[in-house]
Parts: C-alpha cells; sequence; structure tokens
C-alpha cells in the first residue's frame, strides 16, 4: 500500500545476525523538506514580525540616519549635540571588540542613529493614531470636503505611503473609546420611544433615570479602567458571552452562509472545482501567514483592523459544558473530506510544495469513486456539531477522549478547514425563482449531518461544481471572510482557469498516496446521542423558511440618482415592507464594523427611527404629497446616515450597555434597567454584504461575475432575518429568514413586501424606467 509505505521513514527486520535497517530515501527526503518548509515560515514569521514592529520606519530608513550621523561626523558637524561623545565614553575600554578609538567611535554612532530612529518611529506612530483616531470626515456632506479634512487626508497618506504589510497598522489604530452614561442612554431612550406607548415610555424612562444616578457610575469606572487596559474594552466578552456560552444549535443560530457566482459558470466537474479552490485557499493562507495581503482601507487611507485574520484557517471551536473554546493552530497540512457518510484525510503538500490543482483534482475524484460503506456511526456523526453543545461536550468527553476516535477527531479538528463534497446538485436558475433558496438552504444546514460547523468554515462542494461556504461566528465577521472568498472566486476564474473539458490545467502526478480513511469505533451508546443531535437538528432546519431572491429592476445606479446612501435606502424599504407584513414597527438590528479601532468587530444600528416610521406612516396613509413623502424619506436617510457613522465610530448603544450589563454581573449588581434592554428582541435582524473588497478584477467588464452574498437564520422565533448585497449598479440579492412555525411570519410573504416598497420609494423620485 502506498500510503503506508510513505508513511514511515524506515522499516527493519529481526535476524538471527540481528536488526536490519532499511532507509526510505523518498521518505527521509520529505521529512528533510518539511523540515526545511517550517523553518522558513519561522523565518518569515520573524522578519515579519520586525517589519511589522518599525512601522512606518524599515531597515532603509535605520541604514539612511546611521549614513547621516557618521557622515556628519566626518564632515565634524556634531548632530548629537555631545550624545555621540557620551556614549564612546560610557563604552568599556580596553575590553572586547572595543579596543580602538575608531570603533568605539562607529559603534557610538550606531546607538545613537539606533536610538533617533526608534524615537521618530514613536513619534510617527503617535502622530498616526492620533490622526486616525479623527472621524470628523466621516459626518461630512459627500461633495463638500472642508480644508482640514484634506489636510488630515494627506497626512495620513504621508505616513502611511510606505507598502504596509497585513498587520502593520495595529499598533497605531486608536483604542475603541467608552461612551459617556449620559449619552448612551439618551440615544437608547430616543431609540425606543416611538415604539413603545406612553405608559411604558415613562416606565423605562424612570429605569433609565435610576440606572444613570445610581448603579451606572460605580460600572462606568471599571468599565474605563478596562478600556485602558485592554486593547478593545468589548471584543473579547462579546466573543465570549454571545458566542461561546451559547449552549443552542450552532446550524442556524449562529453560523452564516456565503454563495458562489451565481451569473457565470467556469466547469461542471465537481471535483476540478474544489481543486481550483482549494488551491486558491491555501495560496491566500501562504499570503495571509507572510503578511502579504494588503490591509482593508476606508477611503484608501484609513486602515482598517485586521486581528480577525488571524484564526481564519487552522481554527475550530472545541465545545465545553459551560463555554466552548476556539482552537487555533499556527500550521495544517491537510483537510478533511466528507462524503456520502464518510471522512477522508487529504493532504494538501507533498514535501514542501503545494500540491498543484490538477493533484488536488485527482484526490478529490478518488474520493467520489470510492465505494466503501460509512462505518456504524459514521454517516451522521457531524450531527453532533448540529444538536445542542453541553450534550457535544459530553460526547466528546466519554466517546472520543482516546483511541482511534480521538486520532480521527484531531484529524478533523487539526485541518486547515472542512470540505463537504455533496451529492446533490444546487445553483441559481433565473427561470426558476426558488432554485437560489434551496440553494441557500443546502448551504445554511445541508442534511444536518454533512456539515461539521464547528470548523472556522466548511468548504461545499455540489455535483454540478457549483461552491459555497458554511462559517462559524466565533473567530470572525462576515466581511473577514468574504475577503477571502473574493481571492478565491477571482483567482479561480481569472488565473487558474480549466481545460475545454472542464478540468484543472495540468497533468497529475499518479504516484501520489490516495486519500486516508478516518477510522472510528463508534458505540451504541455514542450512536443514540448522535441520533439525538441529529433529530434536534433536523427539526430546527425544516422549521427555517429561507427565501432568497435577485431584485432586478435597480440597483445601486439608480439609488445614488435619488440623491442618498444605498443603505439608507434600502433599510427604510425594509421598515415600509416590515409595517406592511406586521402593521407594526419592531427593534430592528442592523450590523455596522468598528474595525477602524483596533480589534473592532461590529455594533448595532438601530434602524427603526422616528424619522424612518413617519415616513412609513405617511406612505402607508397614501394622503401625502409626493415632495412631502420625499422630505420625510430624505430625513429619514438622513438620520440612518447619521446613526450608522456614530456606531462606525465607537458611539453606539448596544456595545456600551451590554458591557455594562458584564460588569453588573461579575460585581453582583442589579439593574432592572440594564436587564429589560438585554432582553428585548431583535425581531427584524439585517445585515449588508460586503464587496469588492480585493480588486480581483473589474466589475464593469465583468458585470456578470457576482456572488448572491449569503444569509443567517432569523434571530427571533416569530422575527425575520434578512441579509442583502447591493451587487453593482443594477441589482440587488435578497435572503429573507423565518420559521415555518410562527404563524405571524413568512418569509416569502416578507420578500414581496420587500420588493414592492423599494419600487414605491423609487417611484418618489419619478425615476425614468428607461434609467432604471
Amino acid at each position: 500500500m502506498a500510503e503506508a509505505h510513505q508513511a514511515v521513514a524506515f522499516q527493519f527486520t529481526v535476524t538471527p545476525e540481528g536488526v536490519d535497517f532499511q532507509l526510505s530515501r523518498e521518505a527521509l527526503k520529505q521529512i528533510y523538506l518539511s523540515g526545511i518548509n517550517s523553518w522558513k515560515k519561522r523565518l518569515i514569521r520573524i522578519k515579519n514580525g520586525i517589519l511589522r514592529g518599525v512601522y512606518p520606519g524599515s531597515p532603509t530608513s535605520w541604514l539612511v540616519v546611521v549614513i547621516t550621523t557618521v557622515g556628519s561626523s566626518y564632515c565634524n558637524v556634531d548632530i548629537s549635540r555631545g550624545l555621540v561623545c557620551y556614549i564612546q565614553r560610557c563604552l568599556p575600554e580596553r575590553c572586547g571588540p572595543y579596543r580602538t578609538p575608531q570603533t568605539r567611535a562607529l559603534l557610538s554612532m550606531a546607538v545613537f542613529s539606533t536610538g533617533v530612529w526608534m524615537m521618530g518611529i514613536f513619534f510617527f506612530r503617535q502622530t498616526l493614531k492620533l490622526l486616525l483616531s479623527y472621524h470628523g470626515w466621516m459626518f461630512e456632506m459627500h461633495g463638500k470636503t472642508s480644508c482640514f479634512t484634506k489636510v488630515w487626508a494627506i497626512c495620513v497618506r504621508l505616513l502611511s505611503s510606505r507598502r504596509p504589510m497585513l498587520y502593520s497598522f495595529q499598533a497605531s489604530l486608536p483604542k475603541l473609546p467608552v461612551p459617556s452614561v449620559p449619552a448612551t442612554v439618551h440615544r437608547y431612550l430616543e431609540s425606543v420611544q416611538h415604539l413603545l406607548d406612553d405608559e411604558e415610555y415613562c416606565r423605562m424612562e424612570v429605569l433609565a433615570k435610576e440606572f444613570q444616578e445610581k448603579t451606572a457610575p460605580r460600572l462606568q469606572k471599571y468599565l474605563v479602567l478596562k478600556s485602558w487596559w485592554a486593547t478593545n474594552y468589548v471584543s473579547d466578552w462579546w466573543e465570549e458571552y454571545v458566542y461561546l456560552r451559547g449552549r443552542t444549535p450552532l446550524m442556524v443560530n449562529s453560523n452564516y452562509y456565503v454563495m458562489d457566482l451565481v451569473l457565470v459558470k467556469n466547469t461542471d466537474v465537481q471535483a476540478a472545482r474544489l481543486g481550483n479552490a482549494v488551491h486558491a485557499m491555501i495560496m491566500y493562507r501562504r499570503k495571509l501567514d507572510r503578511e502579504e495581503i494588503k490591509p482593508v482601507m476606508a477611503l484608501g487611507i484609513v486602515p482598517m483592523c485586521s486581528y480577525q485574520m488571524e484564526r481564519m484557517f487552522n481554527t475550530t471551536r472545541i465545545p465545553g459544558k459551560d463555554a466552548d473554546m476556539l482552537q487555533h493552530l499556527t500550521d495544517s497540512r491537510h483537510v478533511v473530506v466528507y462524503h456520502k457518510g464518510r471522512f477522508f484525510k487529504v493532504w494538501l503538500y507533498e514535501g514542501s510544495h503545494l500540491l498543484k490543482p490538477r493533484d488536488l483534482e485527482m484526490q478529490f475524484q478518488r474520493i467520489l469513486d470510492d465505494p466503501s460503506p460509512p462505518q456504524p456511526g459514521e454517516e451522521r456523526l457531524a450531527a453532533l456539531t448540529a444538536g445542542g453543545r453541553v450534550e457535544w461536550a459530553q460526547a466528546r468527553q466519554a466517546f472520543f477522549s482516546s483511541g482511534k476516535n480521538k486520532a480521527a477527531l484531531d484529524a478533523i479538528e487539526r485541518a486547515a478547514f472542512f470540505v463537504a463534497l455533496d451529492e446533490e446538485s444546487h445553483g441559481y436558475d433565473p427561470e426558476d425563482e426558488a432554485s437560489l433558496s434551496l440553494y441557500g438552504k443546502a448551504l445554511l444546514h445541508g442534511n444536518c449531518c454533512n456539515r461539521w460547523f464547528d470548523k472556522s468554515f466548511t468548504l461545499i462542494a455540489f455535483k454540478n461544481g457549483q461552491l459555497g461556504l458554511n462559517t462559524e461566528h466565533a473567530w470572525a465577521d462576515a466581511p473577514i471572510i468574504g475577503h477571502l472568498w473574493e481571492f478565491v472566486v477571482g483567482t479561480d476564474a481569472f488565473h487558474l482557469g480549466y481545460t475545454e473539458t472542464g478540468h484543472c490545467l495540468g497533468k497529475p502526478n499518479p504516484v501520489l498516496a490516495p486519500p486516508q480513511r478516518l477510522q472510528w469505533d463508534i458505540p451504541e451508546q455514542c450512536q443514540a446521542v448522535i441520533e439525538s443531535s441529529y433529530q434536534v437538528a433536523k427539526a430546527l432546519a425544516d422549521d427555517v423558511e429561507l427565501y432568497c431572491f435577485q431584485f432586478l429592476p435597480f440597483g445601486k445606479g439608480l439609488i445614488k440618482k435619488c440623491r442618498t446612501s444605498p443603505d439608507a435606502f434600502v433599510q427604510i424599504a425594509l421598515q415600509l415592507a416590515h409595517f406592511r407584513d406586521r402593521g407594526k414597527f419592531c427593534l430592528t438590528y442592523e450590523a455596522s464594523m468598528t474595525r477602524m479601532f483596533r480589534e473592532g468587530r461590529t455594533e448595532t444600528v438601530r434602524s427603526c427611527t422616528r424619522e424612518s416610521t413617519a415616513f412609513v406612516q405617511a406612505m402607508v396613509e397614501g394622503r401625502h404629497m409626493k415632495a412631502d413623502l420625499q422630505d420625510l424619506f430624505q430625513k429619514a436617510a438622513e438620520k440612518h446616515q447619521n446613526m450608522y457613522r456614530l456606531a462606525m465610530t465607537g458611539a453606539g448603544i448596544d456595545r456600551h450597555l451590554f458591557c455594562l450589563y458584564v460588569v453588573s454581573k461579575y460585581l453582583g449588581v442589579s439593574s432592572p434597567f440594564l436587564a429589560e434592554v438585554l432582553s428585548e428582541p431583535w425581531r427584524l435582524s439585517t445585515s449588508q454584504i460586503a464587496q469588492f473588497q480585493i480588486r480581483m478584477f473589474d466589475p464593469n467588464k465583468y458585470p456578470n461575475h457576482l456572488a448572491a452574498g449569503g444569509g443567517f437564520g432569523p434571530v427571533a422565533d416569530d422575527g425575520y432575518g434578512v441579509s442583502y448585497m447591493i451587487a453593482g449598479e443594477n441589482t440587488i440579492f435578497f435572503h429573507v429568514s423565518s420559521k415555518f412555525s410562527s404563524s405571524e411570519t413568512n418569509a416569502q410573504r416578507f420578500g414581496n413586501h420587500i420588493r414592492q416598497a423599494l419600487l414605491d420609494i423609487a417611484d418618489l423620485f419619478q425615476v425614468p424606467k428607461a434609467d432604471r
């Protein structure tokens, strides 16, 4: 067997004459190359650490300072004002390498130059941090940039002009500020006043006043202290208490999905498409390890925090009885593939060389051609990751802590990521509206046992070559995986390519060892737990109604003609659609990012504002003039944009109140106000999907190269989850989720209301149909 032969470096036999060793040169060569590769990675990390640590300085700038100091000395100009002579006197005399005066002089000048250089780096870095703390540019009208902001932008460009690596700006990013309690409480009351009747609002106002005067000052002191000590006062608690301490299933409740390009198709060969995608992902990981990826920049000048990218690969969520944990490895050289109830380990490297797409295609095709049946309990094993977290933690401890089960589970948890080879075909057929929804359902939960929901992400390949992702949420937010996905689909389409028959380019290496089957010994008690988790997951999956559709009448192009933000336009349309659907308003969650701050993640925009409800009510009444409706709409859009900017600049509501609540729990302090605020349900949870973070191709030249975004399950049992992607100038993709068990919601009905709301608002501005 080839895999057994290549798994060992030597063989030996016992003979009457002694022990006869038979060394395998090929195996030893692979071990040697692997070691060299590991040392290369270590040296790259050390080099990158040094370059990152001295940014915006560089070794070249240090050399310039040294040459300047030495040159001035030879010209009898003492730019050090006597410091070089002082350093020279402090050096020990007549010992070691300091024997000659010339050596002592050169060394003292080098020490002085290094000190000046490091002080310069510190000064420039602190100056850049101060400049990045300015967010006034976000609140200025489009096309009306102040002189101050223009000067600010020039200064930022000058200080960050040297080509940055991925994490070069991390130390220069400002910390997330802690808002004042009165400001947060005021904004909160303003956000709910129009949603409560007078009696309820008065009661909430009393609770808020009591909290602000009695409880909050003490809690705020601890929170400010944490903000001084920690890198980010929100992110670690948000990860732990919102994600890792959640005991409900990850599937539907937490994980989200990402779709493939839906209007173009490069190949129908499942293994070939997967081969290119996996190769592109490991290329991306290599760039990530070497920090060769450019930081994401707002307006091309303001850097976004990149720390979430660190755990993109080689990461698994490990279940615990009280709280889960994220296990991240520095490297992994394999993936685990699920197909027809069986698990396979596929190596990504041959020695120190990444397998080419054609070799990966061959390996995946070998799995597809393998006729072996699943082992007892293996087929639905992944359902453990789809059920309750406590049950999974107990089963893991009882049945997977030793022997072959532990070895097989380690192979999954230590993989770079998880791969699912599905037997179904999915995708988007514009002639079949239901196709996009079925595609989304397959990505969101599959058959409840063919995704490993604990992995940072599962790459899913359908039988017709369509791809998608199912992503765990604790380690990062959607724009991070979106950055990877843009690289993968762009590299696949424009750099790797396929033959005329749809296979990967190149010739396969047939002597590669085939994928290894993972071996399990699953007892009947464990099989019973697996079946129980499967039933829980299946009930949850069957309850999800998902309606995905492409809105074709217009996109970003027309919205800009209405002189408003595309996001504000869609959010106000969602408010109008929800009121028509339910006959009332509700608390609305829109996710915004706080990545302009170090280790920032998200903040909530409460997009159901007093201004948006006034516009919706006027639209529904149908008695107002168009000019009045346009005015109400513009006020609602301006309010929404201002709320979004406040959230992005650290002046949001919900993360501050959440952290105050956590502090109150640590101190054992009871706060009726915080308890009520944090128990309010989000019956409309929304998110816009980022796109074109990487310019892999020109979207104007290739307008059909559009992914359809992605989606998530409803946050409330009687609510809706809506994600949308404003995909270019002429189309918008929507993903609407709800639960069949709720008699009040219907995803398709709400989707139709969204369509009509968008059209009705566009008609207010009397844009000719020819321009749409």
